[in-house]
């Protein structure tokens, strides 16, 4: 080869070389502020992140975590298969994930918990014995319980002593194994009129009177926007009992920053107050499609970004 011909050979290879070098950088780049953590620990769901993940579960879990979040919650687990549980345990652990809610017990049609009916609250109660071994399987160590309808013949005094003679009775259940259930305040205004338990302050007042580290408040901030709002305020004031916490924007239940919510001041509110606890994120897509599943990822980005 003559000199000038290897020069010129030469001069392409190198540029070719740092076109590659920084192709390369910029998706290493990428790749690090994709998987940067997050100050709070947000926790997704499945199907959430399936255009871009793909349907199996267990990639799911492996493209969130690669995405920075460090919790995962699923309200169905109790009905998966074991099979499933176990390996959705095993990836959880490998990847430093760790599990949030799922669903013990929630009976919108049932009025157990507010009236005398020994069959119907004995359910309650097998329905929290059923969970022991389910959260031990996935490394779960809060529970959802919804303390399901009201009556309206009834005072609502006599309900609240109802609701918390049963918890007590469930709290027996959970304490031997570290179990916290979480009793979650629902709207009355958009999505569940007729339950009992619907504010905080009502939820506060029943976790003090239950009296045990197995009860505790889950504070869904979706829910108490459209419940009664003050949301910093009822933070503080119930903080003692509060023990997760699950949001979504309103109107319309989307990810931060689709609705009337400032999540950022929310959550800086939170991380200032040093919770180390998991943020559910209990509410679907604004936008179809993978656009919209990286919507979701940029939205807590930016929510986060405090």
């Amino acid at each position: 080869m003559k000199r000038r011909d290897f020069v010129k050979a030469t001069a392409i290879a190198s540029a070719g070389m740092l076109v590659g070098k920084s192709s390369i950088a910029e998706d290493d780049a990428i790749s690090a502020r994709n998987a940067a953590k997050f100050k709070l620990n947000y926790a997704p769901h499945f199907g959430m992140f399936r255009r871009l993940a793909g349907n199996d579960p267990i990639d799911q879990l492996k493209f969130a975590a690669d995405q920075g979040f460090a919790a995962w919650e699923d309200n169905g687990m109790k009905g998966k298969p074991v099979e499933l549980q176990d390996k959705i345990a095993k990836t959880m652990d490998e990847l430093g994930m760790t599990m949030g809610v799922f669903v013990a017990h929630a009976d919108f049609r049932s009025k157990g918990f507010v009236t005398n009916d020994k069959d119907a609250r004995d359910r309650v109660v097998q329905d929290v014995k059923d969970s022991i071994d389910v959260a031990k399987r996935v490394n779960a160590k809060w529970v959802t319980v919804v303390p399901d309808a009201y009556v309206d013949n009834k005072e609502w005094g006599y309900q609240t002593a109802n609701c918390i003679e049963l918890l007590r009775r469930c709290a027996e259940v959970c304490e031997p194994h570290g179990l916290v259930m979480v009793l979650e305040p629902l709207n009355w205004w958009t999505n569940h009129p007729g339950l009992f338990l619907h504010k905080i302050p009502q939820a506060y007042e029943i976790c003090r009177a239950v009296d045990s580290p197995s009860c505790k408040i889950l504070f869904d901030i979706y829910h108490q926007q459209i419940q009664e709002g003050n949301l910093i305020p009822n933070i503080d004031m119930a903080w003692s009992e509060v023990g997760y916490f699950q949001c979504g924007d309103n109107p319309g239940r989307k990810e931060p920053g689709t609705g009337e919510i400032n999540y950022r001041n929310v959550f800086k509110h939170l991380h200032a107050k040093g919770f180390d606890g998991i943020m559910g994120m209990e509410h679907g897509n604004s936008k179809p499609g993978k656009e919209g599943d990286q919507a979701v990822i940029d939205a807590y980005r930016a929510a986060d970004d405090f």
